[in-house]
């Protein structure tokens, strides 16, 4: 939901210092569709980088990612991901 990419955005910002971010992947569609179909909601996880350094994103998976204190008491959370997240993925 937009709400809840818009919360990982302020925890990430928080985090890192950064203030701006890019999100990819399914959740990249809230961003113009706010009202998306619940169809493309059902992703707990927001691919995200900063604009500010490559480093944020191994912050951002410590902190907000998968598994965190974070993930556990909201349901979701960030994964953090380069400019390349197709690079990122394991293999």
């Amino acid at each position: 939901q937009r709400n809840q990419l818009e919360h990982i955005d302020r925890a990430a910002a928080g985090i890192t210092g950064a203030s701006e971010f890019v999100i990819v992947g399914s959740q990249a569609v809230l961003g113009q569709f706010p009202e998306a179909p619940d169809v493309l909601l059902v992703s707990m996880e927001v691919d995200i980088f900063s604009l500010r350094s490559p480093d944020d994103s191994e912050l951002v998976d410590g902190c907000i990612g998968e598994g965190s204190p974070f993930h556990q008491t909201f349901g979701y959370y960030a994964h953090g991901v380069g400019e390349d997240p197709v690079a990122d993925q394991p293999r």
